[in-house]
C-alpha cells in the first residue's frame, strides 16, 4: 500500500459545456468522450475517496451543471463528509437550482470570468456570458457561501488585471484566482495566441501582490506565474499520484488533466475496480512515483523531492519523452524550446486561435 495519500478528488462529471474556451483543459478528441459515470458510480467514488483520507471534492467539467443528478451527487458527497466545491462556468446556473445545491450540502462556488469586458470575454469563450457570470456570483453571495472567482489570464487579458481585482471587490469574492496559462489540452495549440511577453507578467504580478496586501483582511488573492517564465518547474499536481485524483466523466482515473495522452501508460475505470486499487496498485499512478523512473538532470538534483522533475505531460508534448526532465526548468538539455516559445510573446501571433469543440483542432 503506497505512503501516499490522496487528499482532492477532481469530478470531472461532463465535457459538455456551453462555452469554447481556447485555454481548456479538456482533452482535443471530446469527439470520442462522450460517455458519462453513472450516478451510482460517483456516489461509491465519494465514499471510497473519504476512506482514503480525501478531504474535498471539486464539482468541475465541462461544465457540471448539465448533469441533471447534480443535486444527488452534491448529497452524496457531502453524506461521505466532503467538502463540496462546485467549479463552473456559470452561465446555465438558476436561482433556484442554487438553492437546491446549498441544501444538498454545496460548499463553495467558484465562478470563471475570461474578461471584464464582454467583446474581449467573447473572443476567448466564443460568447457573450458575462452578465449570466456576473448575475451567478451574486446569487451565491445572497446565499450565504464563499465565492471564488477564478481567471485564466493570458496575453489577451493580463493588461486588466485591474479590472479583474476590482471586479472580484464588487462581487464580494472570498478568494480570488489570477492563474496564468498552462499549456496544456486546447492551449497548447493557441499557445501563440495565449503566451504573454514578461513585461505583461511583471506588471500583472507587481498588481496582483499589492491587491494580495492591500485586500488580505477581506480577500485572499492568489497569483499562479506560468511555468514558462519559470526557472524552475512546479510540482505539477503536488507530485504525480501524490496528493491529487482525478476522475474523468467516463470513469478514467488519472493523477492529472492531461496524463491521458501519455502514450505507454494504462490507466483503470472506476467502473471496473476500486478507488483504493487504482490509487495504490495501478500501472498509470505508480509510474512516475518515486525516483526510479528520473533521468539526468533530475536524478541528481537536490530539487527532485521537491517539483518531482516538474510535469510528465509537459515533458512528453514538448520533448516526446514523458520521463525526461521538464523543459521549463532551466537545466533541462531541452530549455531552448521554452525560450524560444518565450519570443512569441514579443510579436503577433499568425494564425487565429483554435475553439474548443467537439472535433479535434487541424494541424497547424
Amino acid at each position: 500500500m503506497t505512503a501516499h495519500r490522496p487528499y482532492t478528488l477532481i469530478a470531472e462529471l461532463s465535457y459538455r459545456c456551453p462555452l469554447q474556451c481556447v485555454y481548456c483543459s479538456n482533452p482535443l478528441d471530446l469527439r470520442r468522450r462522450r460517455t458519462e459515470l453513472a450516478t451510482a458510480d460517483w456516489l461509491r467514488a465519494f465514499r471510497e475517496a473519504e476512506a482514503m483520507g480525501v478531504v474535498q471534492v471539486s464539482f468541475s467539467g465541462g461544465e457540471p451543471l448539465l448533469r441533471d443528478d447534480l443535486e444527488d451527487l452534491v448529497a452524496g458527497a457531502h453524506a461521505a463528509g466532503l467538502y463540496v466545491n462546485l467549479a463552473t462556468s456559470g452561465v446555465p446556473l438558476k436561482r433556484e437550482r442554487l438553492l437546491s445545491l446549498k441544501s444538498a450540502g454545496l460548499d463553495n462556488v467558484q465562478i470563471s470570468i475570461q474578461d471584464t469586458d464582454e467583446g474581449q470575454a467573447e473572443k476567448i469563450c466564443g460568447g457573450r456570458f458575462l452578465e449570466a457570470k456576473l448575475q451567478a456570483a451574486a446569487w451565491v453571495k445572497e446565499m450565504g457561501l464563499p465565492l471564488t472567482i477564478n481567471v485564466v489570464l493570458h496575453r489577451q487579458n493580463l493588461d486588466r488585471i485591474d479590472d479583474f481585482v476590482a471586479l472580484a471587490e464588487r462581487l464580494h469574492a472570498d478568494r480570488l484566482e489570477l492563474a496564468n496559462t498552462q499549456y496544456q489540452g486546447w492551449a497548447l495549440p493557441n499557445r501563440a495566441w495565449l503566451l504573454p511577453n514578461r513585461h505583461q507578467l511583471e506588471h500583472a504580478r507587481s498588481v496582483a501582490l499589492a491587491a494580495r496586501e492591500r485586500l488580505k483582511d477581506r480577500m485572499e488573492v492568489l497569483f499562479v506565474l506560468p511555468d514558462y517564465f519559470s526557472e524552475t518547474p512546479k510540482p505539477c499536481m503536488g507530485g504525480w499520484g501524490q496528493r491529487f485524483i482525478l476522475i474523468a466523466p467516463d470513469g478514467l482515473v488519472l493523477p492529472c488533466h492531461q496524463a491521458h495522452t501519455l502514450p505507454g501508460l494504462s490507466f483503470a475505470n472506476l467502473r471496473e475496480h476500486s478507488l483504493r486499487w487504482i490509487w495504490d496498485e495501478s500501472p498509470g499512478f505508480v509510474h512516475f512515483r518515486g525516483e526510479q523512473w528520473m533521468q539526468e538532470p533530475c536524478r541528481s538534483c537536490e530539487r527532485r523531492k521537491q517539483d518531482f522533475g516538474g510535469c510528465r505531460c509537459q515533458a512528453w508534448h514538448l520533448t516526446g519523452d514523458a520521463a525526461a526532465t521538464d523543459p521549463t526548468c532551466h537545466l533541462s538539455p531541452n530549455h531552448a524550446l521554452i525560450v524560444d516559445a518565450r519570443e512569441t510573446g514579443n510579436g503577433q501571433p499568425d494564425a487565429p486561435p483554435v475553439y474548443r469543440t467537439m472535433a479535434a483542432p487541424s494541424p497547424r
